[in-house]
């Protein structure tokens, strides 16, 4: 989805840069002296590397900047694995971590406890590091919930004032 919207705004932004482009060609005038030659080519020129480095920008924080995201978080993950984690690899293998070592792990799979030992950049989930993240996050309150709480502290006080009366 996100690659259909990237390709989808590359070519806008590419046809938007012709366009411009063409425009300032169309609208330049032919003839005259060299000084006006040479100030309308600096004009063409400058309009048709702006849109350019602007396609660029967009290109490197639509594309580049989360691609390079994505790559640290996952050589962070893989870095991270502690024996007994419950990993899963690009393969689809579950498995529990039994060994680790500098550039391969060894996991254990199965009721007959097979053992296989694979290389780190094979993980592709850590779900026991997930499982601790999700712990030691504190809980926020969804606003039903907020709601329920307040709904309940108005129904203690009015049973208070009823009581007192």
């Amino acid at each position: 989805m996100k690659r259909k919207i990237a390709a989808i705004a590359t070519s806008a932004i590419v046809t938007a840069s012709s366009a411009m482009y063409s425009a300032m060609s169309a609208f330049a005038t032919e003839g005259g002296n060299d000084a006006a030659n040479g100030g309308n080519q600096k004009n063409m020129l400058l309009t048709f590397v702006l849109p350019l480095g602007f396609f660029f920008v967009i290109l490197y924080f639509m594309l580049i900047r989360p691609q390079k995201k994505r790559e640290q978080e996952q050589k962070e993950l893989q870095s991270n694995v502690q024996i007994g984690d419950e990993v899963i690899t690009t393969g689809g293998i579950i498995g529990i971590v039994v060994r680790v070592a500098e550039d391969n792990i060894v996991i254990e799979t199965g009721g007959e406890r097979t053992k296989i030992r694979m290389k780190n950049w094979a993980i592709a989930e850590n779900v026991s590091a997930k499982e601790r993240a999700k712990a030691a996050a504190p809980k926020k309150k969804t606003a039903l919930e907020t709601a329920a709480a307040v709904d309940e502290t108005d129904k203690k006080s009015k049973k208070k004032k009823k009581d007192e009366e």
